[in-house]
């Protein structure tokens, strides 16, 4: 092996040196038995990344223009509190926040029922925390998606 291809795997990752040896990891969500592309797939993260940022600026257009009289300052900690009840909220009942709705994304147990709100709730607490969701499976799932066994799907 030259020192290019060792430069090349150590920058790509330990999951790309091991597909360039040939392993096969699948398709996200293939363990879970969901489809490789449309309805009923993996949510990839660009899509899920623009829901929750949909989600956390009307989050805080409410908290800046209804509840802190326009002190942007203070805005920060009421988002935060909004965001974490309007996910419990509209997961726990319909599956998706008004982001995930827009850019066609539901959230569904492992076996794609519905979340209780329970794991709901676990789930938004662990957002809430940021890093959980930072922690990715090969599935592409954040550590909050694992804990509450939940899945991100298109719709």
């Amino acid at each position: 092996m030259d020192n290019r291809q060792a430069i090349g795997s150590w920058l790509s990752g330990p999951k790309a040196a091991a597909e360039d040896m040939g392993v096969d990891f699948g398709h996200p969500g293939q363990r879970l038995g969901l489809p490789q592309e449309g309805p009923g797939s993996v949510a990839r993260f660009g899509r899920r990344i623009g829901a929750v940022t949909i989600d956390w600026i009307g989050c805080q257009l409410i908290a800046y223009g209804l509840i802190t009289g326009r002190d942007l300052g203070a805005a920060g900690n009421w988002t935060l509190g909004l965001f974490v009840v309007l996910a419990i909220l509209t997961v726990g009942t319909v599956g998706f926040t008004p982001g995930k709705r827009a850019l066609g994304l539901r959230v569904v147990a492992e076996d794609g029922g519905r979340l209780g709100f329970g794991r709901v709730a676990v789930r938004t607490l662990l957002l809430a925390l940021v890093i959980p969701a930072l922690i990715w499976d090969r599935d592409g799932r954040g550590l909050h998606d694992r804990l509450a066994r939940a899945v991100q799907v298109r719709i």
